[in-house]
């Protein structure tokens, strides 16, 4: 499966411009960002004082205070750090997988391939550095994305030149990833979370490296109480294994409960490490997504 030419329409682009994307903690990253941080620094809001030491710059000692106390204290201002912002994209095969049987909505794969592009595009109009990293069993070819709005048909090209291939391998992805990303950020991960391994440790790992998660759970409407009956042969996505199961309104439920436990463990995953998570379905409008759900959520904000 291959990504649409056009992953957003101007009117949609125009909306878009309204959003900030935000994060919960404070980075040592980069000066220059929108996002006010907790650590000391240049900056234009001032924070605290500090006794002053030798090698300290003297144009930041606070000469008023020196006249009237006779002693040298040195001004401290709240840094504004430009945090890398990446975004994982699941192009495994099982996102290929989603798009409702009747009315309108894309498979998965195309639902990511928008999120992204909006994302992209909010983080460029507030000049944010965002990455794009592709992901099934390995990490595909990234793309960086920087300088402002007028970078950003170079990034929907990125993300339309993808395609569906490979199989889930959270394990070795987020492995890869850590090395990979040796300065901690906002990391973004659109998935449908199916891997037959343990997803729970991997995710956990990505934490533990000091990222914050944002978990965007990618789901088609019918994936978790399938409007199927009767004896059924089913092809998995990722191996093409055939399936043959039994589907009534019994084992619908069964399989709805196990959905949602599988959610609740991912998503636990992100809130004990003070990430986010939000569980999108693909019959949901990008608009809706942004300005609804994930503005809901906190992962973006209205200017």
């Amino acid at each position: 499966m291959q990504a649409p030419e056009t992953l957003l329409d101007r009117a949609t682009l125009e909306k878009l411009e309204r959003l900030t994307l935000r994060w919960q903690r404070s980075f040592q990253g980069l000066l220059g960002g929108n996002n006010v941080s907790r650590f000391p620094g240049v900056g234009h809001e001032f924070l605290d004082h500090r006794h002053f030491h030798s090698g300290d710059d003297l144009r930041a000692v606070n000469w008023r205070a020196y006249l009237r106390l006779d002693r040298l204290f040195l001004k401290l201002f709240r840094t504004e750090p430009r945090t890398p912002v990446r975004i994982l994209i699941d192009v495994s095969d099982s996102m290929s997988c989603g798009a409702p049987a009747q009315g309108s909505g894309d498979a998965k794969f195309v639902y990511a391939c928008r999120v992204a592009a909006a994302l992209t595009y909010v983080g460029l109009v507030r000049l944010e550095s965002v990455t794009l990293q592709p992901f099934s069993d390995r990490l595909g070819e990234s793309f960086r994305a920087q300088g402002g709005r007028h970078r950003f048909a170079p990034a929907s090209r990125f993300l339309s030149a993808l395609h569906c291939e490979g199989r889930s391998d959270f394990a070795a992805v987020a492995r890869a990833f850590c090395d990979a990303s040796s300065m901690p950020g906002l990391t973004l991960i659109l998935s449908d979370f199916l891997d037959d391994a343990d997803i729970v440790a991997p995710l956990q790992n990505i934490a533990d490296m000091g990222h914050e998660l944002a978990l965007i759970h990618l789901a088609g409407p019918e994936e978790r109480m399938p409007p199927l009956d009767g004896e059924l042969e089913l092809v998995e996505a990722e191996s093409g294994a055939l399936v043959r199961v039994h589907v009534d309104r019994e084992a619908a439920g069964e399989h709805a409960a196990a959905y949602d436990a599988y959610a609740e463990r991912i998503e636990r995953v992100a809130l004990r490490n003070g990430g986010r998570y939000e569980l999108l379905t693909t019959d949901l409008s990008i608009e809706e997504a942004l300005f609804e759900s994930m503005r809901a959520l906190g992962a973006v904000t209205l200017q």
